[in-house]
């Protein structure tokens, strides 16, 4: 265990200016405001309910129009897509977004809080009903300050998850469980000695904590952090120039329950997705990272980064069953994640798939699916693995989402004018309650 000293929760860190941090200039109704768009209710009364890239007036209270630029899905598109675009312009709003199956339509769409944003934004079960789930607050991808919201089937909230032990919800993830807990994220930051590492005695650093909620009550059932279980060695950023400047050296970005009920952590700034056990918080193994307990391959037709890695700077880890992990490989950050300065072992972003083999010890690119431009998202995005084996990849700091098909072709594609962006994207089934 790392001998630190907590000093807060809320310093400003250089990560907080990251454009995926850019705090939103519009002017935004609040949380429990009026939406737009909502199918199955009478939405002739909303003028964004048909918005598509054939909008050509600006309006702040609207989301930011969405152009396809690439279907060739038609009416084989299954699931609506869920988004949460956000950004520095103030020609639109940042919020909760559901697009109609072709992207062409707004369904749904909830605008954050006047100078908040929305994070993960997507479909869950809870108590046995389909319901949406996001994240609305400050920060991301720093320390962040917010809170997870749960809405029913008629877009009305229904439930509230704070972190707990003095922490506050960061809106990298929010996911409720089969026990109908919540796993969600924070940042906290504390003072730990680096002479070990060549670093400060006296380093200010952000460390990442995984809690389990009840979210009918609010305790916290499970609570594990970064540096009670990771060594400061494994990070790849590199220290701050002054000891007072937070270092984010571990940069916890998802957790998702495992095929063995464990719990598979992904951290940004070590290269790895740690498995870790759900009681006790014990490290099972790690893929990725400069202690990677598999040997890395590549299956062919699919490569390796300069590094000999699967991937770097990674985001959205999870386990899919039989040996199969998915993982949004940015391969690129920067300074303090800031993105500027970056260097990359692999000159693109992509999703990839996993297979790893527990008794022998391996861990096998097995697919890839580049970004179509081959270009870098030097944050955010995430990896979802589709019931017809596509994949829906939303690019994070890059202003598009794609899916693609079980061959790797890019099937379907759609864009946010310059300026917006959405952490995450998703593909998934949904029907709001009837109007009545």
């Amino acid at each position: 265990m790392h001998q630190t000293q907590r000093i807060g929760l809320l310093a400003t860190t250089a990560a907080t200016a990251l454009a995926l941090t850019a705090t939103v200039a519009a002017t935004a109704p609040a949380a429990d405001a009026a939406t737009y768009g909502q199918r199955g209710h009478d939405t002739h009364h909303s003028r964004h309910a048909h918005q598509s890239s054939a909008q050509t007036s600006t309006d702040t209270t609207a989301p930011p129009p969405v152009t396809v630029t690439t279907n060739k899905l038609g009416r084989k598109a299954k699931g609506d897509i869920f988004v949460a675009p956000y950004g520095t312009s103030s020609s639109y709003a940042s919020g909760a977004e559901i697009l109609s199956p072709n992207g062409k339509k707004v369904v749904w769409y909830h605008p954050a809080a006047a100078g908040q944003s929305i994070a993960d934004f997507r479909t869950q079960t809870y108590r046995g009903k389909k319901v949406l789930t996001f994240w609305q607050g400050t920060g991301l991808g720093g320390v962040a300050t917010g809170t997870d919201y749960i809405y029913n089937d008629k877009y009305q909230k229904i439930a509230e998850v704070h972190a707990g032990n003095g922490l506050s919800a960061d809106g990298h993830e929010f996911l409720i469980t089969q026990r109908n807990t919540a796993l969600i994220l924070s940042y906290t930051t504390a003072t730990a000695d680096l002479t070990s590492i060549g670093g400060p005695a006296d380093q200010t650093v952000i460390d990442g904590v995984v809690q389990e909620i009840d979210i009918r009550t609010g305790k916290v059932l499970f609570s594990w952090n970064s540096a009670d279980h990771v060594p400061y060695s494994e990070s790849q950023q590199p220290l701050p120039a002054s000891a007072s400047t937070p270092w984010d050296w571990f940069h916890v970005n998802a957790v998702k329950v495992d095929s063995h009920r464990n719990l598979l952590i992904d951290a940004r700034n070590t290269w790895t997705a740690y498995d870790v056990n759900r009681r006790s918080g014990a490290i099972n193994w790690r893929l990725g990272g400069k202690n990677s307990s598999f040997m890395l391959k590549a299956a062919h037709g699919t490569t390796l980064n300069d590094a000999g890695r699967i991937f770097a700077w990674q985001h959205d880890a999870e386990d899919h069953g039989h040996g199969l992990i998915s993982v949004f490989d940015n391969e690129s950050a920067g300074a303090a994640n800031t993105g500027q300065g970056a260097v990359s072992s692999l000159g693109y972003s992509r999703s990839t798939e996993i297979r790893l083999d527990l008794k022998r010890r391996t861990a096998t690119l097995v697919k890839e699916y580049d970004e179509p431009t081959r270009t870098l998202a030097s944050s955010q995005g995430n990896t979802q693995v589709l019931a017809n084996d596509h994949v829906f990849t939303g690019w994070g700091a890059l202003p598009h989402f794609s899916e693609f098909n079980a061959r790797g072709k890019d099937v379907f594609d759609a864009s946010y004018p310059a300026g917006f962006i959405s952490y995450r994207a998703y593909r998934l089934p949904w029907k709001a309650a009837k109007h009545r």
